[in-house]
């Protein structure tokens, strides 16, 4: 056929409409591979999607489904990977009017296994696993067994979870096993490179101090260790070039006590070879058992459009309470007289850092002192940083002299410990 692709998508669209379908599928195929080769994938990928919709109409399932496979082709071409996703997933009800178990069984598979790879390249592979097993319903059990496109998503797995290079080098020797057109290789590869990431990546968290008070501020660093990417970026396998890596977003999961001061302006360009801190700083907020910093999850991406989630394991922080004092003082709110009574404040204040908590406080006066009015104990739940308070009594002297007077503190820190205080306050009683 010697005419362009558009005029063979205009023939193809006349055809059907005069429900020509046989001759309309097959012009809107030749129309979508020559806007293939003319590489205009948005016009090869219309082409192909109205294609099956006249071999829907000759129930020519099996070229529905190579129709649903070349257009998704077009998409991986124009690296729109979640519109080619998408067309795999959209290929499911189609592959159930195929007549051979067998047909079904390998396209199932087949489709499934695109629609991971391209969820992966998104950072979204969990939900591509969710999605194989609900179709493994579907598939007989010892096919899906026995698939070697099975054996390459669980090898992807295991390498990926057990940082096993073995298994990633498993997928690599696969790949001259498979059926599967350039782009669905070149797709796979870029999965691949993505694991590599992962395996090859080096990260350390570091924290200034190995132990903090509540009132301190904690400073993080995250050393992106990339030093080993540099060689494996410049790897002929993949097929192209890496121009670009950064880091999209990072998320903290912390413990309750714990928020995010700072951090650095995402997205942040990596120097790609080097070792690149990333500092943070966290605030706590009040002492709690095992407070955690993690797991921390970093967004990766290559390219602009290949990604990936980085994850690293959370750590312990070493977080107390600030030990709580407080501060006792008496004042005489007039001058003392032999045989009068007269007011006398105490004042508890805590200037400290930390919350005193169960304060309990008992003034023991001498014999000749008498409390007249009053009471000699107070206790209250708790004294927060910088709060006081006071009360008075009535305190008649009986006869001259010097005193003592002592109050008695107990009260427990905010991790609960006991903490006990006596003062002693001089007190002269004079004619």
């Amino acid at each position: 056929m010697g005419k362009n692709p558009e005029e063979l998508f205009l023939k193809a669209k006349r055809l059907f409409k005069a429900r020509q379908f046989k001759k309309s599928g097959k012009m809107y195929h030749a129309a979508g591979t020559q806007f293939l080769q003319k590489e205009d994938y948005l016009k090869a990928k219309s082409s192909f999607l109205n294609g099956l919709n006249a071999f829907i109409e000759t129930q020519k399932y099996n070229s529905v489904l190579e129709m649903l496979r070349l257009a998704g082709e077009a998409s991986l071409l124009h690296e729109d990977y979640l519109a080619a996703n998408q067309i795999y997933k959209d290929s499911i009800e189609y592959i159930t009017k195929l007549k051979k178990a067998e047909d079904k069984n390998e396209n199932y598979i087949l489709f499934s296994v695109l629609s991971y790879l391209c969820l992966f390249v998104n950072g979204r592979q969990e939900e591509g696993l969710d999605y194989l097993k609900r179709i493994q319903k579907k598939v007989d059990t010892a096919y899906f067994k026995e698939s070697t496109l099975i054996r390459l998503v669980t090898d992807l797995t295991i390498a990926l979870r057990d940082k096993n290079q073995e298994y990633l080098n498993k997928v690599k020797a696969l790949i001259i096993n498979l059926t599967f057109k350039s782009s669905e290789i070149s797709l796979l590869k870029k999965v691949i490179l993505l694991v590599q990431s992962q395996l090859l990546l080096d990260t350390k968290v570091l924290l200034d101090k190995k132990e903090y008070i509540t009132i301190e501020l904690v400073n993080l660093i995250i050393n992106f260790d990339t030093s080993s990417l540099l060689k494996e970026f410049k790897n002929s396998f993949y097929g192209f070039e890496i121009n670009s890596f950064e880091l999209s977003k990072i998320t903290f999961e912390l413990s309750d006590n714990l928020s995010l001061n700072k951090k650095p302006n995402f997205p942040i360009e990596i120097d790609i070879g080097k070792n690149n801190p990333l500092e943070f700083v966290l605030k706590p907020h009040f002492q709690l058992d095992k407070p955690f910093i993690g797991p921390i999850h970093i967004t990766c991406v290559i390219n602009n459009n290949l990604s990936f989630v980085y994850g690293i394991s959370a750590i312990d922080i070493n977080l107390t309470s600030p030990l709580p004092t407080l501060e006792i003082s008496l004042k005489n709110l007039r001058p003392p007289l032999i045989g009068q009574s007269f007011p006398l404040q105490i004042l508890i204040q805590n200037k400290s850092e930390g919350e005193a908590l169960d304060v309990k406080i008992e003034v023991e006066f001498p014999e000749l002192l008498k409390v007249m009015r009053g009471t000699i104990e107070k206790q209250i739940y708790s004294l927060r940083k910088n709060e006081e308070m006071n009360w008075e009594l009535n305190v008649k002297p009986i006869e001259p002299g010097d005193y003592i007077i002592k109050v008695k503190v107990n009260f427990k820190d905010p991790d609960h410990n006991d903490i006990e205080e006596l003062k002693e306050f001089p007190f002269s009683i004079k004619l």
